[in-house]
């Protein structure tokens, strides 16, 4: 048992970031010939060597390994071909005329009830096609282009249900659960398609770098609040479309159908929820994309999945906690699904960060952005080896796996103090008997949220210097209720609130892990 627990760490060693060549692999025969052809063929290479990052793989030998990986995966195609089927027959078999619904709040929509009909109709008749033609060509190897258009049809299909507000609940539910199954079977269970050909070995954690922070550990936690923050807003979208009447909250009653029926939520051309749903929906699915060097190997993605965590993150926060100031009401859902993104920028940056000095200090070297943003490479220094315990060690040791997930973030008690703070300055103006719709209450509702977001976020140590924006927080709350004919004892609590706000973003707290050059801006 040692002995083969050690080959498939070694093999896993020997390919692309720890499992590249393996990747979609699922028969033990199958996983021993490819262990032992990458063995044979990376035997005695080093890989921190930044001339030799070829590893002797010339154009033939990626030739061969691109057939094997291909002949083991041979299945993720013709299930892409079966899964082509089913949608291209799926108007015919759930007849989407039948139960139509129309959008909550009697919304109006860019299209009529029969041309949402029709065109999730053609949408589904046309990406089966699709999907059937290109998943035949994929079949053969190295024809990466054919798998590509098969991914994106997978992302139309996850997207078309929301822009096309769909009639039928079975039309979205079939679209959105196919589409995210063709993405993971072209791009995440194989692998990105033919990146066998123009892969570089090299290290995992980065140089100057104390952890890997494209690691499983750091990406599984990303995937799970990335998994809850779909089904939460799935939910709502449901809400949105009509699927469902009505919309349950346990603290708040009837306020969330009137936040998702107001004027600020139909401001969008689409649901905003289900636009949530989609974005939500790739998050969880790009945290399965790339090897645990993918900060180096696949900078695009990257930087894709921190667009979609930190600036659209961000955007989607202040926006839910705007609610009671734009609606005068609140949604317990929504502000759940705001609080699923709030840690997930912090624990995020990092990557992101990771890359850019990556991209950097190789375009310092002479080589090109483009061809560096879209095919990765290799870099000298830096660590081939792990410190975080493996993934598959959760059940044994979570603890030791939960805390490696959360590398690069600590908790000063100011910044966790100084969010408890914030919290109570959300909820002061209802303490003291002030309507949610007065002015004094919008402004400590809003500032008040907005000292719990800065908080959590500089909790991430890349984004520590951010902790001084809750020092004009604290003063906004210290100063505005006085001129705002606010109760006097609801003043004086802003203002003690306040000012123990702004004090505490003075202290640095602790700084547990090393982010190379980035080090010097975490002050």
């Amino acid at each position: 048992m040692e002995k083969d627990q050690q080959e498939h760490s070694t093999g896993d060693q020997h390919n692309q970031g720890g499992g590249m060549g393996m990747r979609g692999v699922t028969r033990p025969m199958a996983e021993k010939q490819m262990r032992d052809h990458n063995k044979k063929m990376h035997d005695g290479d080093d890989h921190n060597d930044e001339e030799g990052h070829d590893m002797k793989m010339d154009p033939e030998m990626r030739e061969k390994m691109l057939h094997m990986h291909h002949m083991q995966t041979l299945w993720v195609y013709w299930m892409i071909i079966i899964l082509g089927c089913w949608v291209l027959f799926s108007p015919l078999t759930f007849d989407y005329s039948i139960g139509t619904v129309q959008p909550s709040g009697g919304r109006s929509v860019w299209l009529s009830l029969e041309q949402r009909i029709a065109f999730m109709k053609w949408s589904d008749i046309i990406s089966g096609a699709l999907l059937i033609f290109f998943g035949w060509r994929g079949l053969t190897p190295n024809r990466p282009v054919s798998l590509w258009i098969c991914c994106f049809v997978g992302i139309w299909l996850t997207m078309a249900p929301i822009l096309f507000w769909s009639p039928s609940a079975v039309a979205y539910l079939n679209d959105t659960m196919l589409g995210a199954l063709i993405i993971a079977l072209t791009i995440l269970i194989p692998g990105m398609p033919n990146m066998i050909m123009y892969m570089k070995m090299g290290p995992k954690v980065p140089p100057g770098w104390s952890y890997n922070p494209s690691s499983w550990p750091q990406r599984w936690i990303m995937m799970v609040l990335g998994f809850v923050g779909w089904i939460v807003s799935r939910y709502l979208a449901a809400f949105q479309l009509g699927y469902i009447d009505s919309m349950w909250d346990p603290f708040f009653g009837n306020q969330s159908q009137q936040v998702l029926n107001s004027n600020m939520s139909h401001s969008l051309p689409i649901s905003d929820a289900g636009l949530g749903a989609i974005a939500y929906t790739f998050e969880f699915l790009m945290g399965w994309m790339g090897s645990p060097a993918r900060w180096r190997t696949m900078p695009w993605m990257v930087a894709v999945f921190g667009i979609l965590v930190i600036p659209l993150g961000l955007v989607h926060i202040f926006l839910v906690i705007s609610q009671p100031v734009m609606v005068g009401a609140w949604c317990t859902f929504c502000l759940l699904a705001a609080a699923i993104m709030l840690p997930m920028i912090p624990l995020e940056v990092d990557e992101v960060i990771a890359m850019i000095q990556f991209v950097k200090k190789k375009m310092k070297k002479g080589e090109g952005f483009w061809k560096l943003f879209w095919k990765g490479g290799t870099i000298e220094g830096g660590e081939k080896d792990e410190h975080a315990p493996e993934l598959m060690k959760f059940p044994q040791e979570p603890g030791k796996v939960y805390a490696s997930s959360i590398w690069g973030m600590s908790f000063p008690w100011t910044l966790t103090v100084s969010m408890l703070l914030g919290v109570a300055m959300v909820f002061a103006p209802g303490v003291f008997g002030v309507p949610i719709q007065d002015t004094v209450a919008d402004v400590l509702h809003l500032t008040g949220s907005l000292v719990v977001v800065v908080s959590v976020i500089c909790m991430g140590e890349p984004l520590r210097i951010g902790r001084y924006l809750n020092i004009l927080l604290g003063l906004v709350a210290v100063v505005a209720p006085w001129f705002l004919d606010g109760p006097t004892v609801l003043n004086i609590t802003a203002l003690i609130l306040g000012l123990a706000v702004a004090a505490l973003a003075f202290p640095l707290g602790p700084k547990t892990q090393n982010y190379a050059g980035w080090d010097e801006y975490i002050k």
